[in-house]
């Protein structure tokens, strides 16, 4: 009969262990050291985020559509309570007819697997500049069919106004109403199953949750505009001199400042001239970016600083 050689056994069992201990441990290192690699290649992704647009030699506004003067705001209950009593007063309302528009309906189709999406929408043919303080306008894409948010030109297509549904199949998921281009009143959105997932509400493409301070309050001299979306920033943000003129416009995402953000000397000789740019991260939630001044300018709009050089 087969004897068993223990001392034997005891040798392979050690050795068979070393060399599964020391596979572990191999692996162990492989993956921190793929860690560190992919850190360090995040960081450097987060740094070299920075546009490489040349920096503009003169400060002084020219192809730009800026607002020369600060917007009216209607956020009060009480204006929304009186505008609710006109719309009572009013006649028949005539068909296809909102905000004293005459518009047209449409409509966009798309397929995704087994699933067929609808778009009812209104657009307006009148050739209206889109309000310039509003960050998100939608309008119709005529050539591609297609809502698009940004870039309107009237040229290509028509400004969103009036009702809006999208449907996926029978399933009603969203609704709201625009005015030339910018989401206003209500907006809803649903699941599969009608159950509402959220509402908000715009006045004339402004969350009404936005922050609003005024130099003077009776004279609606505003002194900031902050677009507030779920106690976050979300959106346009501007500043101005009390005669109206803007001093800083940049953007918010996330509640984190994002893009260049542009700072103005008061206005002079009806010319708009940058002070400075500020690069901030042009996608939120990037801790490792670290915003820089880009360039600053006289108050005739002559280069005097620029990062590039």
């Amino acid at each position: 009969m087969y004897r068993l050689d223990h001392s034997r056994i005891s040798h392979f069992t050690v050795i068979f262990g070393l060399y599964f201990r020391f596979k572990i441990d191999m692996k162990k290192l492989i993956y921190s050291f793929s860690v560190m690699l992919f850190f360090n290649a995040s960081v450097s992704i987060g740094q070299e985020e920075t546009p490489t647009a040349e920096v503009d030699s003169s400060g002084v506004e020219e192809n730009r559509l800026l607002p020369t003067s600060t917007p009216i705001l209607l956020f009060s209950d009480a204006e929304d309570e009186l505008k609710e009593e006109k719309k009572k007063k009013r006649k028949k309302k005539k068909k296809n007819f909102h905000f004293g528009e005459k518009t047209s309906r449409a409509l966009i189709k798309s397929s995704f697997r087994d699933q067929v999406t609808y778009q009812f929408f209104n657009y307006t043919t009148r050739n209206k500049t889109p309000d310039p303080y509003i960050r998100d306008i939608f309008w119709y894409d005529t050539k591609n069919k297609a809502i698009k948010n940004g870039g309107f030109l009237p040229s290509k297509g028509y400004l969103l106004h009036g009702p809006y549904e999208k449907r996926i199949g029978e399933n009603v998921v969203e609704t709201g109403m625009y005015m030339y281009g910018a989401k206003h009143g209500r907006w809803m959105t649903f699941d599969s199953k009608n159950i509402l997932l959220d509402k908000k509400h715009y006045s004339e493409g402004w969350p009404k949750a936005s922050r609003v301070t005024y130099y003077n309050r009776g004279e609606r001299k505003i002194e900031k505009l902050t677009p507030i979306e779920y106690d976050l920033e979300e959106g346009n943000f501007f500043h101005f001199y009390p005669d109206g003129q803007i001093a800083v416009a940049g953007e918010y995402k996330f509640g984190e400042r994002i893009g260049i953000w542009t700072e103005y000397w008061p206005r002079e000789n009806d010319k708009t001239v940058k002070k400075r740019e500020i690069q901030y991260q042009n996608e939120a939630l990037n801790n490792s970016f670290q915003p820089y001044i880009r360039a600053e300018w006289d108050k005739e709009g002559n280069l005097i600083y620029s990062h590039a050089q």
